[in-house]
């Protein structure tokens, strides 16, 4: 790896215009994946064959949600348990000008076809051989996945949003790493980016968010400066309450806080939210420096109405995780895309955060941020929140000790 150096955004956005393909990586770390991505609206048969020859993995369509919409591409399956939630759509061919789907010209012009404005739904057959993919809204900013990586990429390139990827295989079947995905860029004469350099990228050159004033905040639970912040890309408004300075690069201790109507505002025993809220508040002032983010995100995610339906069907016998699945949502549906940018803004690149969730780590931690320390939050547990403590605990992998 030492005569070898990872491109630019920029650099590697250039080549992606050209129709060249690119090697698309989750980390730098040589643990990760590599997926080779080119612009659906330029791959060629050619292209296509070398994907398949060479790659070897799974050949793949990113499109945008309102693309999927257009095209009436449904979910594969409405309750996704895949292990990375990939989200596939039905599988789809071209019709007309196709024999059987299968060929790099058939495939191909199915590729073209999903980027091509003019395609409808009676375009393609279903099922078929090329996999679309459902990409989130705001690219790697809310997913930090290839999928999202490819509609970036032709975004930055001015394509029409729709790229093709597939995973990069050794010859004997197992998955490439860095090393392999060097040598291949090397032979090949291919770029490689990463995932994390493309957020970084992205949060220099995109806000999500728009910061109000800041106000001081005096609480219960401690003395505090407020801030408000807008979400450009739904209007949802979150805070912060901030406590103290802190020098670039300092950890500084900092609790990003899902809204509970139940338990931060009713003071409801049935979830410990409300507690982890007040005692984040607590130990940040005892701190004397520090960040609550309070995200609205109630219920995971699912909003109020769904909590409540929730909590009916927990009344009834399921537990948290069953019962978001039953409503047709995932168990966590929170993203922490726009968390992670008000902490930037903050000045906030290292933390010491107060969390008993390890998907909050990982969702932080994709968009760029530096977690130093863990930091848990420990409540009492009473009669009417134990089994979902338990259920946090047993199917959700939180650090609790219940």
């Amino acid at each position: 790896m030492q005569d070898f150096k990872l491109s630019s955004i920029d650099d590697a956005v250039k080549d992606f215009k050209e129709g060249k393909f690119i090697i698309v990586v989750d980390d730098e770390d040589r643990e990760n994946e590599g997926d080779l991505i080119c612009a659906a609206e330029k791959i060629t048969p050619e292209m296509v064959n070398f994907m398949l020859k060479n790659a070897r993995g799974v050949l793949c369509v990113p499109i945008t949600k309102s693309r999927c919409q257009e095209l009436d591409l449904p979910h594969q399956v409405t309750d996704n348990t895949s292990v990375l939630g990939t989200p596939f759509t039905v599988t789809v061919d071209k019709l007309e000008g196709c024999t059987t789907g299968v060929s790099i010209h058939d495939r191909c012009a199915t590729i073209r076809a999903l980027a091509d404005p003019t395609s409808t739904p009676q375009t393609f057959g279903r099922p078929g051989h090329i996999n679309p993919l459902y990409a989130q809204d705001n690219g790697v900013l809310k997913r930090s996945g290839h999928t999202e990586a490819a509609i970036d990429l032709c975004r930055l390139a001015g394509l029409y949003p729709a790229g093709a990827l597939i995973e990069i295989m050794n010859e004997d079947g197992t998955m490439a790493r860095m090393p392999q995905l060097i040598e291949f860029a090397k032979k090949h004469q291919l770029k490689i980016i990463t995932i994390k350099d493309m957020i970084a990228y992205r949060l220099k050159k995109d806000s999500l968010v728009e910061m109000g004033e800041m106000v001081d905040m005096p609480t219960q639970y401690g003395h505090f400066k407020m801030v408000p912040f807008r979400q450009l890309s739904n209007g949802l408004e979150h805070f912060a309450l901030i406590k103290g300075e802190w020098k670039d690069g300092e950890p500084v201790m900092v609790r990003v806080h899902s809204s509970c109507a139940t338990g931060d505002i009713l003071g409801s025993m049935r979830c410990d939210c409300g507690e982890q809220l007040h005692k984040s508040m607590e130990m940040i002032e005892k701190e004397g420096k520090g960040v609550v983010v309070y995200m609205q995100q109630e219920g995971r995610g699912i909003g109020l109405m769904n909590k409540i339906a929730a909590y009916k069907l927990q009344e009834e016998g399921l537990d948290t995780v069953d019962a978001n699945v039953h409503l047709g949502f995932k168990p966590d549906e929170r993203d922490y895309g726009c968390g992670a940018q008000i902490l930037r803004k903050l000045g906030i690149q290292k933390m010491r955060l107060l969390t008993n969730n390890p998907v909050k780590r990982v969702g932080l931690e994709a968009y760029g941020l530096q977690i130093v320390e863990n930091v848990s939050i420990e409540v009492t547990p009473n009669r009417y929140n134990i089994r979902y403590l338990q259920t946090k605990r047993y199917r959700m992998g939180h650090n609790l000790n219940v």
